[in-house]
């Protein structure tokens, strides 16, 4: 069966370096914009403290995980800092089957692989406006080492050059304007299928 099909359901998918905030903003928009379905990808990092499985990851083994990609069970699926993540089909393809907006939060190769499965898939680049504040966020988190922040600002220089392949490039310098702002793509989006 092949994915490019045309589907009742878009894929909304969100991308940008770690720290520019599309995790929150993703969070933001499953609260104030109705009829849209979180897809929680699946990753083999360590649990963060305060994370649920099966609603902020589905939280596997490495050997559950490459299990799942010898199955052929992922639309997608990257290394990145060390972790496997990726979208499992088996999760994705029956909500936008059944007409169903679906939010991914990845990271830009994952958002590139989700546009060549997904006709209209629609993607948008959360950036920040330097790599210093990029940096301040990271150290803010305290869910990283040194080591670990130094290799997410090196990764930085390649997401943004792949940002020009989005669809949008929202700045997230105020969380409640990038919220409605990336709300407010959406709602243009809907309207301009329904036309």
């Amino acid at each position: 069966m092949s994915r490019e099909r045309e589907r009742k359901g878009r894929p909304f998918v969100f991308s940008g370096a770690s720290g520019a905030g599309k995790t929150t903003i993703t969070r933001e928009l499953m609260r104030r914009v109705p009829n849209l379905q979180f897809s929680v990808s699946s990753t083999t990092r360590p649990r963060r403290e305060g994370e649920r499985d099966g609603v902020d990851y589905d939280f596997l083994t490495r050997e559950q995980f490459e299990h799942f990609v010898e199955q052929g069970d992922f639309v997608e699926y990257e290394t990145v800092h060390g972790y496997l993540y990726g979208t499992r089909v088996s999760k994705v393809e029956p909500l936008l089957d059944a007409g169903v907006d679906v939010v991914f939060d990845l990271d830009v190769l994952g958002a590139l692989s989700i546009r060549r499965l997904f006709r209209g898939a629609f993607l948008v680049y959360i950036d920040v406006l330097d790599r210093e504040v990029l940096r301040r966020r990271l150290i803010q988190r305290h869910s990283e080492d040194e080591a670990e922040i130094r290799h997410r600002l090196q990764r930085y220089q390649m997401e943004k050059k792949k940002a020009a392949q989005f669809d949008r490039i929202v700045i997230n310098d105020d969380l409640e304007r990038a919220v409605a702002e990336v709300a407010g793509i959406i709602e243009s989006v809907r309207s301009s299928t329904e036309s």
